[in-house]
């Protein structure tokens, strides 16, 4: 008896499965917020990695200090130390994907009228990041442990995940010389208390108001805006992502400036002090 046509079989045996190629992918593989958050390995490693940056800013501060540092100096070398970790390896590898990391759009994707349903490009219109009107450059696209770690954080702030120019604009400064400056000073740190006080004092002074100055253009854009690229529709996503990590970087700068105000107050004073004795000297 014959088969039926519909057993997939024949007259030699069963017929091979019919190979079906997958449609052109035409969307970019970016990663969808849900409404809540979603702590996964890549949330897990990440939050690790800023910790384990923060156990060696204090383990060099355990190497590097004299013993007789006092609890100040030891505070703001780790802060220091750790600022210039942060800026290196994480904002570095911001960097990186922003350069370096591209999706290449399909031809029918419409870049002029910016109405692709998935993708909310971050720069104006007509205007393409690298001159490229063809890729799509930024975390989002990528598949390496530091995008993955930036497709995190974008999930509170979708700019971190391509390639917004007052962002990009910042980083740059951020990680080619504010890392170092920030290096610089934990060589100040570093060296006896009595030399140079006034010298470390300056150097953090001018880091910390860079830093304050960088966390107002990185987030007031977004207030004047009404926060389009922000997600603060979860705890973890706005206090510990939004409000804490971009917090440390305005508390410890303000404290710094606190001090040096103090530091450059007092020194004023002493040397006022001194040319006060020494013409009171002359009038004898």
């Amino acid at each position: 008896m014959a088969r039926s046509a519909s057993s997939g079989g024949g007259f030699w045996g069963p017929s091979k499965p019919k190979v079906v190629t997958p449609p052109p992918r035409t969307q970019p593989p970016i990663p969808q917020a849900g409404s809540g958050p979603e702590i996964d390995a890549t949330t897990i490693i990440s939050l690790l990695a800023v910790v384990a940056l923060l156990a060696a800013a204090y383990g060099a501060s355990l190497r590097l200090l004299p013993k007789t540092s006092t609890v100040k100096t030891r505070i703001l070398f780790i802060w220091h130390a750790f600022d210039a970790l942060i800026h290196f390896f994480f904002e570095g590898s911001f960097l990186y994907n922003c350069f370096f990391v591209s999706y290449s759009l399909p031809t029918s994707f419409d870049v002029a009228s910016r109405r692709h349903p998935r993708i909310k490009l971050l720069t104006p219109p007509d205007v393409y990041w690298l001159g490229r009107e063809d890729r799509l450059y930024g975390a989002n696209y990528g598949e390496g442990p530091f995008s993955r770690l930036w497709q995190e954080y974008a999930k509170a702030d979708r700019r971190w995940g391509g390639a917004d120019l007052g962002v990009v604009s910042l980083e740059v400064l951020t990680v080619f010389v504010g890392a170092p400056l920030a290096l610089w000073c934990c060589e100040l740190l570093r060296r006896e208390e009595r030399k140079g006080v006034l010298k470390r004092w300056f150097w953090m002074m001018i880091l910390a108001t860079a830093e304050i100055y960088g966390g107002w253009m990185t987030f007031a854009p977004e207030w004047f805006t009404g926060s389009p690229n922000l997600d603060t529709s979860n705890w973890m996503y706005l206090w510990l992502y939004l409000v804490f990590f971009n917090g440390l970087w305005v508390v410890f700068p303000v404290w710094i400036l606190y001090e040096a105000y103090k530091a450059l107050s007092s020194a004023m004073s002493q040397a006022e002090m001194v040319d006060l004795v020494n013409y009171l000297k002359k009038d004898d």
